[in-house]
């Protein structure tokens, strides 16, 4: 059974659009060694690397314990849309697009909204460029979602990030995290060889007899091989003497272990990570100044600059939707149950308590319950 469907609409004449080309990774070189694609950059940042995952982490929990506020609709619609913040938060912030299908029940209204995987949509055009209807691949099926139904409705609801260069798809954090989680994976991968070996270098055992024409034969040279093998590679051997005669001496390759220590180079590559996923480093413990005052800060930046706006980009794109079986309605945030912005709203409360010239249904609206119903 279809749960999803549309009809490619008319209407006035449009600019013709254009795509870029989707995830090309153009702007990182082949010969990097980074993921290419947004399937290779998922796995590496959200199941491989921990800081990204747990800035994804942040942002969904975040959107998803938000308190919606419903106006000019029925209260349901606060359920329908809040199922589906998490996901359509998520893939707006790693892929740039957000896709949810509206399923209706017996009574032709909404009853739930299907997230799906934006890597697996195609956007199907017209001449112009405009989408005419999607295409959900999943393995080798596929299936053809028209963009609005029989009575002009919309079957499918996109939510896109804004993108410079590409017309039907939006620009997620991935890609321009790519390097910084690469970066990342590489200097755990690094300390991880050291632990592996004890964190001891490398070296060269060098032969110098002293006296010319003086040379190890090739018996001698695979014996010593050997030996050197066997007896001190690896970490089991590591800190094991050696005793070197014969014109025989070690000279280190490599650099001490405190130079090759990546702590460093893991934390810029970590404020990196953050930086892209629009999280302030000291919420994902980061070094810095981790103060009380300073982390409290950091948290309502974040949920001013990154939470509320996702929240507000989705709840006007379900809201737009919804409207075509509920005229007026309206999402929003109720900002008052956000326990993180309390020091933000009490002067606003204050201001509306002490304003005598206000009626009662002025100082509503002000703090934003609208008028008595």
């Amino acid at each position: 059974m279809r749960l999803f469907g549309r009809k490619g609409g008319g209407g006035a004449v449009r600019p013709a659009l254009a795509r870029s080309g989707g995830w090309t990774m153009a702007a990182w070189p082949q010969e990097a060694g980074w993921p290419r694609g947004y399937d290779a950059q998922a796995r590496d940042a959200v199941i491989a690397n921990p800081v990204a995952q747990r800035a994804m982490r942040l942002v969904g929990d975040s959107v998803r314990s938000l308190s919606l506020v419903v106006t000019g609709g029925p209260e349901k619609a606060a359920a329908l849309a809040g199922a589906a913040m998490e996901p359509l938060a998520v893939h707006l912030l790693l892929h740039g697009d957000g896709y949810a299908g509206i399923g209706c029940d017996a009574a032709d209204e909404p009853m739930r909204l299907h997230v799906l995987r934006p890597e697996r949509m195609t956007a199907e055009t017209d001449a112009r460029g405009w989408p005419v209807a999607y295409r959900y691949q999943v393995g080798q099926a596929v299936e053809r979602l028209p963009v609005t139904d029989p009575l002009g409705r919309p079957g499918i609801i996109h939510l896109r990030a804004f993108h410079p260069l590409d017309d039907q798809y939006g620009l997620g954090c991935l890609e321009a995290a790519a390097g910084a989680v690469a970066i990342h994976n590489a200097a755990t991968r690094w300390n991880k060889a050291l632990l592996d070996n004890a964190a001891r270098p490398s070296g060269a055992l060098v032969y110098d007899p002293g006296e010319k024409g003086a040379e190890l034969s090739p018996e001698q040279f695979d014996r010593l091989k050997a030996e050197m093998e066997a007896g001190f590679a690896g970490g089991t051997n590591a800190g094991r003497p050696m005793l070197l005669e014969g014109g025989l001496r070690w000279q280190s390759l490599s650099l001490s272990p405190a130079d090759m220590d990546f702590v460093a180079l893991k934390a810029n590559a970590a404020r990196e990570i953050a930086l892209a996923f629009g999280v302030p480093p000291m919420m994902l413990g980061q070094p810095g100044d981790n103060t009380y005052a300073n982390y409290a800060e950091a948290n309502r930046a974040f949920w001013r600059l990154t939470v509320l706006p996702m929240a507000a980009r989705i709840l006007d794109g379900i809201g737009e939707a919804l409207g075509h079986w509920w005229p007026g309605i309206a999402l929003e945030v109720d900002m008052d149950r956000i326990v993180e912005l309390h020091g933000d709203r009490e002067p606003l409360w204050r201001m509306a308590a002490a304003a005598d010239f206000l009626t009662a249904e002025e100082k509503r609206e002000m703090l934003g319950f609208g008028r008595t119903p």
